[in-house]
């Protein structure tokens, strides 16, 4: 029994700079879905990537997605992509948000944007303070729903969906190294030998791996809503933007990324990418097997999926650093992303001269 209450997620002031025309929005709501109610819009503050809305409309609570101010890569913000694959997903996965309208004319807001149902519940974040972390006798049920609710979504028939055309399956692994290796070349800002050396080892040890599925790409803790009415559950999956058909193992690679444990150095730690430094949560090795166990694949050549896991993270952070500097976002949380790309590049390279993906310093 859950006796501990863990905050829902809550909205707040929008940022000066990643604000946009209420009126224009509302005018659109006025006349798409008929509701004549006055909106009040506010922000979901702790995405990285993606802007996230409330939008408040008497009783009734809708979510805003759009792309960031300044984004210029169009497969991490392309919002008729994540629409598109929360439309088809409802009726055969219950775990996501209802979708609601698809909207391509950026003169309203700025860009393109969807809405969908607003749901209630918690998320946890790694920057969230001690009092709002979850307690340690909940870990276990946490990381039950977790690898169940991953393996779930590897599991969906993507015929049934109409998604079968979705992606290229064959040469994924191939091409996901190459593009992130692109993306982060393109979004440069330092000189990290590290990740150099990672790039070239990505290269040349790619698997042939042809088993596909629909794959989230970016499945964590964060974009993760859990309930806890009847026990603990995971209520809704959130930010599709990045999924696609390809490699499972793939998609648990950028998982174990994500996986900062307690027996990581302080200094990993800190980067705070997940909650999974908490005492009483398995190692990435652990996680493997737990994953392993409920969806019945292979799991060998994890190493490279780690490492691709983690290159892939810096690339994303990366590429949140280049707007940065460039001046497209004044958020102060991204002042000092550069030194968690070469953290990042300092454990793959680690992981990839001990053949292993814990207790790597």
């Amino acid at each position: 029994m859950i006796t501990v209450v863990y905050k829902l997620d809550q909205a707040t002031e929008i940022r000066k700079e990643e604000a946009f025309n209420v009126n224009a929005l509302e005018n659109y709501l006025h006349r798409e879905l008929n509701i004549s109610l006055p909106l009040k819009v506010l922000q979901y503050p702790s995405g990285y990537s993606n802007l996230t809305y409330l939008l408040n409309m008497g009783t009734q609570g809708m979510v805003l997605r759009r792309p960031p101010y300044g984004a210029n890569i169009k497969s991490g913000h392309d919002m008729h992509r994540e629409f598109k694959i929360i439309s088809s997903l409802k009726g055969h996965f219950n775990k996501i948000p209802n979708p609601i309208i698809f909207c391509d004319d950026k003169s309203i807001i700025g860009d393109e944007f969807y809405i969908m149902e607003k749901i209630n519940g918690t998320i946890f974040r790694g920057t969230q303070s001690q009092t709002d972390l979850p307690k340690i006798k909940l870990i276990p049920d946490l990381i039950d729903s977790f690898v169940n609710t991953f393996s779930e979504i590897h599991s969906l028939n993507i015929n049934k969906l109409k998604l079968d055309k979705f992606g290229n399956p064959e040469g994924y692994a191939n091409r996901q190294v190459k593009g992130w290796i692109k993306r982060y070349n393109n979004a440069k800002t330092n000189d990290f030998k590290e990740i150099d050396k990672i790039m070239t080892w990505l290269s040349d040890n790619i698997p042939n791996n042809m088993e596909s599925c629909l794959i989230h790409n970016d499945f964590k803790f964060d974009n993760l809503m859990f309930d806890f009415n009847e026990g603990v559950s995971v209520n809704a999956v959130l930010d599709w933007e990045m999924a696609t058909l390809g490699d499972p193992l793939m998609d648990l690679g950028t998982s174990l990324g994500y996986w900062i444990h307690e027996s990581d150095p302080e200094i990993i730690q800190q980067l705070k990418l997940n909650i999974t430094y908490l005492k009483g949560m398995p190692s990435r090795e652990e996680l493997v097997h737990l994953y392993g166990e409920k969806s019945g694949r292979s799991v060998q050549n994890i190493l490279f999926y780690f490492i691709f896991g983690l290159f892939k993270i810096a690339g994303i952070v990366q590429q949140i650093y280049f707007r940065y500097k460039k001046g497209f976002t004044n958020d102060p949380r991204f002042k000092e992303l550069d030194k968690g790309v070469e953290l990042l590049g300092k454990m793959a390279l680690q992981a990839i001269q001990k053949r292993k993906i814990d207790y790597l310093f």
